[in-house]
């Protein structure tokens, strides 16, 4: 099978755009299997082309910061101490 042509997708959201398209036609009944296989290579080369635009994507310092704040309290939440109430009442169902 020849390689896709993908280079008319140059932007994430149009790699995206293109590839919920293939969904719908894959999932078509009257996609033959032929079609299905291209498109299922197409797929694969739009992948690893997404994969390669976040891979070489650099974030501004405000996204960066903004990721970082994220991170930090996803981490409190997840440190914070459990309510003893609540500890309390389930061990009173048992």
């Amino acid at each position: 099978m020849a390689n896709p042509d993908i280079s008319q997708y140059r932007s994430f959201d149009q790699i995206c755009d293109r590839l919920d398209g293939i969904i719908g036609s894959v999932r078509d009944k009257d996609t033959s299997l032929e079609r299905s296989l291209d498109l299922f290579d197409e797929a694969i080369a739009l992948g690893s082309a997404a994969v390669e635009m976040v891979d070489v994507t650099e974030l501004s310092p405000t996204e960066e910061a903004r990721l970082q704040e994220e991170a930090a309290q996803a981490t409190e939440d997840s440190s914070s101490p459990v309510d003893p109430s609540v500890e309390q009442s389930s061990s009173l169902q048992d």
